[in-house]
């Protein structure tokens, strides 16, 4: 098996998993890493002895066996439209929740391609192509990172990934999310926040008529240089982003509400959902231990 594995990520894999494995009575089972304490972490949890690499397709499948997780190690993944305060709740969680560690996948990929890692440079060939890195190749990147975070016991917020009910497929294979937030935010309170939004482009200076207006109309309070809206922050430009949203990433939320593991919190303000969230997330890690 281990010749079959050509990559350092698979092979670092294997070698965990052979690590773990040989500590239990049996080694059927294997689990990619440890949580904090010597408690066993959720984190990719396979049986080892159907665990199979496809070298022709470049996949990998797994079979259905998981070790029951820990109450230390959780995947949380944040759903919503954009410009519907991901972000702005995801800073929230991770101010009151230190445990949890933000897991960007264009971080994950940027670092990789910089600094020509083996994946990258897998992942640059598609890039340079103009074509989309495969879901495969995006999940093999998160894994990579996940784990050095999740044998320290921290928990994963996933930024980024998956955003089509194909990629939350192909990940679900490797990583076993159990938190989804799904934000649902009326479109029309999307279209007003974003087109609301005018910027000074030499600094990237941001300004909002709503909440953060400049000194002077149309004007950037350092320079006095006229502020510009961009084509994407103009309203028809929003509502088509927001109905190809709703067209590719909005079966998720289907997708996780069958799994049992999401919670959906209406509103049009972060200040006033976040309340909710957190107390929703502390329920949920309260029940687990």
């Amino acid at each position: 098996l281990y010749r079959r594995i050509p990559t350092p990520l698979t092979r670092a894999m294997f070698a965990t998993l052979t690590r773990t494995a040989a500590s239990h009575a049996t080694a059927r089972s294997a689990v990619f890493g440890s949580a904090a304490g010597g408690s066993t972490s959720r984190f990719a949890v396979r049986s080892f002895a159907s665990l199979e690499f496809d070298l022709g397709q470049g996949s990998v499948d797994y079979c259905d066996d998981r070790v029951e997780h820990t109450e230390d190690t959780h995947f949380l993944l944040i759903l919503g439209k954009p410009g519907g305060g991901k972000g702005t709740i995801s800073g929230k969680v991770l101010k009151d929740m230190p445990n949890f560690h933000h897991l960007s996948s264009g971080d994950i990929l940027r670092h990789h391609v910089r600094e020509c890692t083996a994946i990258g440079k897998e992942a640059k060939k598609y890039m340079n192509e103009g074509k989309l890195v495969p879901d495969d190749v995006m999940v093999r990147l998160i894994m990579e990172d996940a784990h050095r975070f999740v044998d320290d016991g921290k928990s994963l917020l996933l930024d980024g990934f998956p955003r089509t009910l194909e990629q939350a497929a192909a990940l679900d294979k490797a990583l076993d999310v159990d938190l989804v937030i799904n934000l649902d935010i009326p479109t029309e309170t999307i279209v007003e926040r974003i087109s609301d939004r005018w910027i000074h482009a030499p600094s990237g200076r941001v300004y909002s008529y709503s909440y953060q207006p400049p000194k002077v109309k149309g004007k950037d309070d350092v320079t006095g240089e006229d502020l510009i809206q961009r084509d994407d922050d103009k309203p028809d430009c929003v509502r088509q982003r927001l109905t190809q949203y709703d067209e590719t990433t909005a079966p998720l939320v289907d997708f996780y509400e069958k799994k049992g593991v999401l919670k959906t919190f209406e509103g049009t303000m972060s200040d006033v959902i976040y309340p909710e969230v957190k107390d929703w997330l502390s329920e949920q890690l309260d029940h687990e231990k």
